[in-house]
């Protein structure tokens, strides 16, 4: 009798994984993550929207995830980071559980310094710095507070333990602001075809901080991400009249 609820219990224990899998594949089915291509001279590049300030990037066979975080859907199921980019060390954004899921022997890290205590055996980009990987060519960027913060005189994100990405593929550059404000250094961009720009309080920003930050730089699409209960149709009202730039809103809180 022992023997026989050992075995139901060892096959219990192998079919459970498999159907937690399988209700997994199921649900991501039913609620795929919404896509964009995005044509450039050297072909096309696949974005993937998963959520608040997560990214996937398909170009040219390579994979780029940015800020994985596991809360948001099955990692397991995605394709293998070739890239990963962590913009800052906080949890939504440096997830270990995520990276676990989608990291190779061979992925690469691109990440800040304080992200290194957390994740060892990455690549540290300071403000300023940039890296070639495979078709990428990547820039890091300020991402900071200017006002916003737990008390006054401190800020959530100080300037220089943060990174935006620019990711340039050919003729397209995108840029991934990761959680900042309209600082300076954003309102200085040039040449910029794609913009994702955080949009919540009280962390990152306004939707005028946005507007302001879109009317100085005109990205040729604009994304707001990472902005969990904000009302983008404020943010669409506020650019009403700026023609140089299209607003996609996509499921990104």
């Amino acid at each position: 009798m022992k023997k026989q609820i050992c075995i139901k219990r060892n096959i219990l224990n192998y079919l459970l994984p498999v159907f937690l899998l399988y209700i997994n594949i199921n649900m991501q089915a039913r609620n795929p993550l919404e896509k964009d291509i995005i044509n450039t001279t050297e072909g096309p590049a696949e974005i993937t929207f998963i959520g608040h300030g997560s990214l996937m990037i398909v170009y040219q066979g390579k994979v780029v995830h940015v800020d994985p975080f596991s809360q948001l859907t099955d990692y397991s199921v995605l394709p293998k980071a070739d890239l990963i980019l962590i913009t800052h060390e906080h949890g939504d954004h440096l997830d270990l559980k995520a990276i676990q899921a989608i990291k190779k022997d061979n992925t690469q890290i691109y990440y800040t310094e304080k992200c290194a205590a957390t994740l060892p055996g990455g690549k540290v980009m300071h403000n300023g710095d940039s890296q070639l990987f495979g078709p990428f060519k990547i820039e890091a960027v300020p991402a900071y507070n200017l006002v916003n913060g737990p008390q006054a005189g401190m800020v959530y994100h100080k300037k220089g333990d943060g990174n935006g990405y620019i990711l340039t593929l050919a003729d397209k550059r995108i840029y991934i602001a990761g959680d900042t404000e309209n600082t300076p250094e954003m309102k200085a961009l040039k040449n910029i075809d794609i913009a994702f720009l955080p949009m919540n309080l009280p962390y990152t920003m306004t939707p005028e901080m946005v507007a302001d930050a879109v009317k100085a730089f005109k990205p040729k699409i604009l994304y707001p991400y990472h902005y969990g209960e904000t009302d983008t149709q404020k943010l669409l009202d506020l650019l009403k009249d700026q023609k140089e730039t299209e607003i996609r809103i996509r499921k990104m809180k």
